[in-house]
Protein backbone atom coordinates (compact mmCIF):
# COMPACT_ATOMS: atom_id res chain seq x y z
CA UNK A 1 0.00 0.00 0.00
CA UNK A 2 1.49 3.39 -0.76
CA UNK A 3 1.75 5.52 2.00
CA UNK A 4 -0.58 8.11 0.39
CA UNK A 5 -3.18 5.26 0.38
CA UNK A 6 -2.45 4.30 3.73
CA UNK A 7 -2.86 7.76 4.86
CA UNK A 8 -6.30 8.01 3.62
CA UNK A 9 -7.32 4.12 4.69
CA UNK A 10 -6.33 5.42 8.24
CA UNK A 11 -7.93 8.79 8.20
CA UNK A 12 -11.09 6.60 6.75
CA UNK A 13 -10.80 4.52 10.12
CA UNK A 14 -10.73 7.52 12.27
CA UNK A 15 -13.91 9.47 10.91
CA UNK A 16 -15.41 5.98 11.25
CA UNK A 17 -14.46 5.85 15.21
CA UNK A 18 -15.76 9.58 15.47
CA UNK A 19 -19.26 8.67 13.71
CA UNK A 20 -19.44 6.03 16.17
CA UNK A 21 -18.69 7.78 19.08
CA UNK A 22 -20.91 10.67 17.66
CA UNK A 23 -23.70 7.61 17.73
CA UNK A 24 -23.01 6.77 21.37
CA UNK A 25 -23.68 10.26 22.49
CA UNK A 26 -26.30 11.07 20.63
CA UNK A 27 -28.24 7.86 22.54
CA UNK A 28 -26.81 9.30 26.41
CA UNK A 29 -28.81 12.70 25.58
CA UNK A 30 -31.53 12.85 27.63
CA UNK A 31 -35.07 11.95 25.99
CA UNK A 32 -36.35 15.74 26.10
CA UNK A 33 -37.79 17.30 23.56
CA UNK A 34 -34.03 19.38 22.95
CA UNK A 35 -32.58 16.32 23.71
CA UNK A 36 -34.41 14.64 20.91
CA UNK A 37 -34.00 16.99 18.46
CA UNK A 38 -29.86 17.59 19.17
CA UNK A 39 -29.61 13.83 19.03
CA UNK A 40 -30.62 14.12 15.65
CA UNK A 41 -29.23 16.65 14.34
CA UNK A 42 -25.48 15.40 15.64
CA UNK A 43 -26.29 11.91 14.64
CA UNK A 44 -26.84 13.28 11.02
CA UNK A 45 -23.36 15.65 10.72
CA UNK A 46 -21.81 13.24 12.94
CA UNK A 47 -21.90 10.31 10.90
CA UNK A 48 -21.91 11.87 7.41
CA UNK A 49 -17.70 12.50 7.49
CA UNK A 50 -17.00 8.90 7.24
CA UNK A 51 -19.35 8.25 3.90
CA UNK A 52 -18.47 11.77 2.40
CA UNK A 53 -14.79 11.10 2.23
CA UNK A 54 -15.73 7.58 1.27
CA UNK A 55 -17.02 8.91 -1.69
CA UNK A 56 -14.17 12.30 -2.48
CA UNK A 57 -11.64 8.68 -2.19
CA UNK A 58 -13.47 7.83 -5.38
CA UNK A 59 -14.50 11.09 -6.75
CA UNK A 60 -15.31 10.88 -10.34
CA UNK A 61 -13.19 13.99 -11.24
CA UNK A 62 -11.12 16.82 -9.22
CA UNK A 63 -13.83 19.28 -8.89
CA UNK A 64 -15.76 16.09 -7.48
CA UNK A 65 -13.25 15.32 -5.19
CA UNK A 66 -13.29 19.17 -3.86
CA UNK A 67 -17.00 19.41 -3.60
CA UNK A 68 -17.09 16.27 -1.46
CA UNK A 69 -14.50 17.10 0.96
CA UNK A 70 -16.58 20.36 1.55
CA UNK A 71 -19.33 18.46 2.63
CA UNK A 72 -17.14 16.54 5.08
CA UNK A 73 -15.73 19.59 6.41
CA UNK A 74 -19.08 21.21 6.31
CA UNK A 75 -20.55 19.01 8.36
CA UNK A 76 -17.09 18.45 11.06
CA UNK A 77 -18.37 22.12 11.63
CA UNK A 78 -22.06 21.65 11.81
CA UNK A 79 -20.98 18.87 14.54
CA UNK A 80 -18.89 20.96 16.39
CA UNK A 81 -21.47 23.66 16.96
CA UNK A 82 -23.48 20.97 18.63
CA UNK A 83 -21.11 19.47 20.38
CA UNK A 84 -21.18 23.20 21.78
CA UNK A 85 -24.70 23.59 22.21
CA UNK A 86 -24.45 20.55 24.31
CA UNK A 87 -21.53 21.50 26.37
CA UNK A 88 -23.26 24.95 27.01
CA UNK A 89 -26.42 23.89 27.96
CA UNK A 90 -24.95 20.99 30.13
CA UNK A 91 -26.85 18.37 28.64
CA UNK A 92 -23.98 15.66 29.35
CA UNK A 93 -21.16 16.39 31.18
CA UNK A 94 -18.56 18.21 30.43
CA UNK A 95 -15.89 15.78 30.67
CA UNK A 96 -17.67 13.24 27.92
CA UNK A 97 -17.59 16.01 25.42
CA UNK A 98 -14.02 16.92 26.05
CA UNK A 99 -12.16 14.10 23.52
CA UNK A 100 -14.88 14.69 21.15
CA UNK A 101 -14.92 18.20 20.83
CA UNK A 102 -10.48 18.17 20.63
CA UNK A 103 -11.21 15.08 17.68
CA UNK A 104 -13.69 17.26 15.99
CA UNK A 105 -11.73 20.35 15.59
CA UNK A 106 -8.37 18.00 14.77
CA UNK A 107 -10.37 16.36 11.88
CA UNK A 108 -11.55 19.94 10.63
CA UNK A 109 -8.16 21.08 10.44
CA UNK A 110 -6.99 18.40 8.43
CA UNK A 111 -9.81 19.07 5.88
CA UNK A 112 -9.33 22.44 6.42
CA UNK A 113 -5.70 21.91 5.02
CA UNK A 114 -6.38 19.34 2.43
CA UNK A 115 -9.07 21.77 0.87
CA UNK A 116 -6.85 24.24 0.53
CA UNK A 117 -4.07 22.02 -0.78
CA UNK A 118 -6.42 20.28 -3.29
CA UNK A 119 -8.07 23.99 -4.71
CA UNK A 120 -4.47 24.84 -5.09
CA UNK A 121 -3.50 21.86 -7.23
CA UNK A 122 -6.13 22.56 -9.29
CA UNK A 123 -4.72 26.35 -10.45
Amino acid sequence: MEPSQAKAEALQERLIDFSVRIIKLSASLPKTTAGKHIAGQILRSGTSPAPNYGEARGAESHADFIHKLSIVLKELNETLIWLSIIERSSLLKAELLTGLVEESRELGRIFTSSLRTARARKL
